[in-house]
């Protein structure tokens, strides 16, 4: 079992509850501008939070830290239990840090039901938190539900588009439909462990406990089925390639804040490398689930590229982009290396600066043009050259620039790709060369040239809040493409964990645990 330490304040707790205790506070204000103001704080405030426990996190350790445990539902084994590693802890801190921005976004371009919608962006922070910091699975299942609750009155009553509610219904579903599955594999899991239990008399013979499940060898044949189950769960949320179609749609229809969340923060690659790889990891490495989840992984790199190069609109290129970016992770996660895994990891955290970032330029571009088609485009750097300026430090991180985030976490990414297999690798490497492609050409197409006849009048270029936000993922985009060693330090010692667990021998173990059970 992997050393936890424990911190003599919850602050872990804290972190998670802050949001939806201020969502409630909310609930007590009428004044517009208070809502706003509040949201902010309590926002800030969770980012400080957040950036503690970066600083007084260990690196170079795999141990689960600032543990919180507490039993919860004893008889069934469940648990509230509370930890980040070097998997987590940046995913906290992006959370917090992509929440203030939507925040300080949402001030002036969201005008009505001010006070729901902040209400419903803290409770969302909360949830998606939970996901982050939950080491049992049961709560971990618990918030990765409930999130659909805000999500849903997002793009549904916010949501700029004419086909809003059905894009908010068809993500729910989707999720919902993944979560069924994944649900049934958690139970499995629990089952196995109870049967393990049984056969050592232990005192706990249920658990849903991540930590205590690592400790139970799990036959070949059930770990194939759970991991099959666990997949489409994650899948779906991803989205991994074919399960991506609500992607689009939510992100064209709602609102630019949701855009940010669901873009920005990888939930469903994030379950992949926390539960599945770890709990399953003779599945994880069968030659038949790496070949068939890699081949998904490449799918999703070239045909989200492709299909981003010919979009029109800004918005849908992204969502596109999004997948193929998500296939890159995708297959770094299964190339089941170190490098391979730290640059997925990696990568996940950094498409919450430059593919969160694009979406923030996109809702700048909206506010001026009431759109996001290129037909309403062409030339305005002339007119606004800051926010010119700042899409193309955004976008050259997207297409992995050297110098830039992107860089980093997709060299290593291939590194390890070609390291496992040099093919993969080499059909990887055309989805950068259509990334550069298609941002570059719709750059060209709406920034460069003369001034478009569509372009509405004269511009203003970037505000004080759109400063903020562009100079703060600028900022961050630098910071890991020129130093990103504070940040692969962090998450050393949780990948050199898994990876030292994928490389384990288990044979006899399981050979033992089968004989005992009778197989």
């Amino acid at each position: 079992m992997l050393e936890e330490l424990t911190a003599g304040f919850p602050i872990l707790s804290c972190i998670l509850f802050l949001p939806v205790v201020g969502a409630a506070v909310l609930w007590l204000f009428d004044e517009e501008d208070r809502v706003r103001t509040s949201a902010l704080t309590i926002a800030l405030v969770e980012l400080a939070l957040s950036v503690f426990v970066l600083l007084r996190f260990v690196p170079d350790s795999a141990a689960m830290q600032f543990t919180e445990r507490v039993r919860w539902i004893p008889a069934l084994g469940i648990s509230y239990h509370l930890a980040v590693d070097g998997i987590s802890v940046l995913f906290v801190g992006l959370t917090a840090f992509l929440t203030v921005l939507v925040v300080v976004y949402s001030w002036d371009t969201i005008r009505h039901q001010v006070k729901l919608y902040m209400m419903c962006l803290l409770t969302l922070e909360t949830t998606t938190m939970g996901v982050f910091v939950s080491l049992d699975l049961i709560l971990f299942f618990v918030f990765w539900e409930l999130m659909l609750i805000p999500s849903y009155f997002l793009i549904k009553l916010w949501g700029g588009g004419a086909e809003r509610h059905y894009a908010a219904l068809k993500f729910v579903l989707y999720t919902l439909l993944g979560s069924v599955f994944m649900l049934v594999g958690i139970a499995l899991l629990n089952i196995n462990y109870h049967q393990w239990a049984s056969l050592h008399h232990t005192d706990q013979v249920f658990s849903f406990d991540f930590l205590e499940l690592l400790t139970v060898p799990i036959p070949i044949s059930q770990q194939l089925v759970i991991f099959w189950l666990m997949f489409l769960g994650f899948a779906f949320k991803a989205p991994v390639f074919p399960f991506h179609t609500w992607l689009p749609d939510a992100l064209l229809e709602g609102p630019i804040g949701m855009a940010v969340v669901l873009a920005g923060l990888k939930l469903g690659t994030y379950g992949f490398m926390r539960f599945s790889i770890p709990l399953l990891p003779d599945a994880s490495k069968s030659e038949a689930v790496v070949m068939v989840v890699v081949a998904l992984g490449l799918c999703a790199i070239l045909y989200g590229a492709w299909m981003a190069l010919v979009q029109a609109d800004f918005r849908r290129l992204l969502a596109y982009s999004s997948i193929s970016h998500l296939g890159f992770v995708v297959v770094g996660l299964f190339a089941l290396n170190y490098q391979g895994l730290q640059g997925s990891l990696l990568t996940m955290i950094n498409l919450g600066f430059s593919t969160a970032g694009l979406f923030f330029i996109a809702g700048f571009l909206y506010s001026r043009q009431q759109t996001t088609h290129l037909s309403a485009f062409g030339g305005m750097a002339k007119q606004v050259p800051l926010l010119a300026t700042f899409l193309f430090i955004i976008g050259m991180a997207s297409i992995g620039l050297p110098g830039t985030n992107g860089f980093v976490g997709e060299f290593l990414i291939l590194l390890g790709a070609f390291k496992a297999k040099w093919w993969v690798g080499a059909v990887a490497v055309l989805g950068v060369i259509f990334g550069a492609a298609y941002f570059l050409w719709y750059y060209e197409r709406s920034m460069l040239g003369p001034l478009g006849a569509a372009v509405k009048g004269t511009m203003s270029d970037l505000q004080p809040r759109e400063k903020i936000i562009a100079v703060s993922l600028s900022i961050m985009i630098l910071w890991i493409g020129l130093y990103p060693s504070p940040f692969l330090r962090i998450m050393n010692g949780s990948v050199q964990a898994l990876v030292d667990r994928l490389h384990h021998e288990t044979t006899a173990s399981l050979e033992s645990f089968q004989m005992r059970r009778g197989y």
